[in-house]
C-alpha cells in the first residue's frame, strides 16, 4: 500500500491532544491488521504539555499546568498553535532499525527547513533537528522527534516549530535538555510560516522516502520507543 496523508486539523480548528492520540491508536490497530494503509497525520494541537516515559517530577511545568502522560519514549515537551505536528502511522520494512527511521524523519525536516532559509542540523547523541550555535546564542532545537513502534508500526512522530510562541518552553526543561534553547522558523528568519503552509513540502519530502518507510507485507510483533532527547534506542531491529 502507498503512503497516504491526512490533514486532521489546522488553525483555527486545533486538535485536542487526547482526541489526536485516540485517532493514532485506532489507525495504528488498522494498519497492524492490514485494513488501512500507512498514513501520516498532519495537524496543529491545542496547547498541551506531554510527558514521555522518562519524565521526572522536577521537569514538569513550574506553574502546575496539566501534563498528559504518553506511551512514547523520552521526556517532556509542548505542542500547540503554530507548530506542525506529524504522526506517521506506518508499517516499517523488515528489518528496520529505529535509528534509521529517525534519521529519515530528521532528513525530511532538514530538507523542508532549507526551503525557508534555515540550516537544520543534527547533534550527536540527540534526536531532532537543530540550528547550530551562533552569535545569537547556543544550539537551538527547531524540531522534536519522539516515537513508539509496536508490531513494526510507528506512532507519535515529529513536531516542527513554525511560528509558535516559545514562552511555554520557559516553564519546562524541554526534552530534559538544559544546555540548549528552542526556536522557530519565524524566530530564525522573520517569515510568518503557518503549519498549513508547510504541509505540502513535508508531504512531498516524506513521499520521496516512501520505499524506505513503508512495508507492503504484514507487520511483525516488536515494540520499541525512542527518546526525543537522546539518540538511544531499545530493540533497534524491528
Amino acid at each position: 500500500m502507498a503512503l497516504e496523508f491526512s490533514r486532521v486539523g489546522f488553525a483555527p480548528d486545533y486538535v485536542d491532544y487526547e482526541e489526536g492520540w485516540a485517532l493514532q491508536r485506532r489507525l495504528h490497530a488498522e494498519v497492524v491488521a492490514g485494513s488501512a494503509p500507512s498514513t501520516v497525520l498532519l495537524l496543529e494541537h491545542s496547547p498541551v504539555y506531554t510527558a514521555g516515559k522518562r519524565t521526572e517530577e522536577h521537569e514538569r511545568p513550574l506553574d502546575g499546568t496539566p501534563v498528559v502522560s504518553v506511551d512514547r519514549g523520552g521526556k517532556l515537551t509542548w505542542h500547540g498553535p503554530g507548530q506542525l505536528v506529524g504522526y506517521p502511522i506506518v508499517a516499517l520494512p523488515d528489518p528496520t532499525k529505529v535509528a534509521d527511521y529517525v534519521d529519515i524523519l530528521e532528513q525530511v525536516l532538514i530538507n523542508v527547513l532549507a526551503d525557508y532559509g534555515v540550516t537544520g542540523t543534527r547533534i550527536e547523541g540527540r534526536s531532532g533537528v537543530w540550528v547550530d550555535a551562533d552569535e545569537r546564542g547556543p544550539a537551538r532545537k527547531i524540531a522534536a522527534i519522539g516515537i513508539r513502534v509496536n508490531h513494526r508500526v510507528t506512532m507519535h512522530g515529529f513536531a516542527l516549530n513554525c511560528r509558535n510562541d516559545l514562552a511555554p518552553y520557559s516553564q519546562i526543561i524541554a526534552c530534559g535538555i538544559t544546555d540548549a534553547g528552542t526556536t522557530t522558523i519565524q524566530a530564525e528568519t522573520g517569515l510568518d510560516v503557518a503549519p498549513a503552509d508547510i504541509a505540502d513540502r513535508v508531504e512531498a519530502e516524506l513521499s520521496l522516502f516512501e520505499t524506505s518507510l513503508v512495508k507492503a507485507a504484514t507487520p511483525g510483533p516488536a515494540a520499541t520507543d525512542t527518546d526525543p532527547g537522546h539518540r538511544q534506542t531499545e530493540g533497534a531491529l524491528l
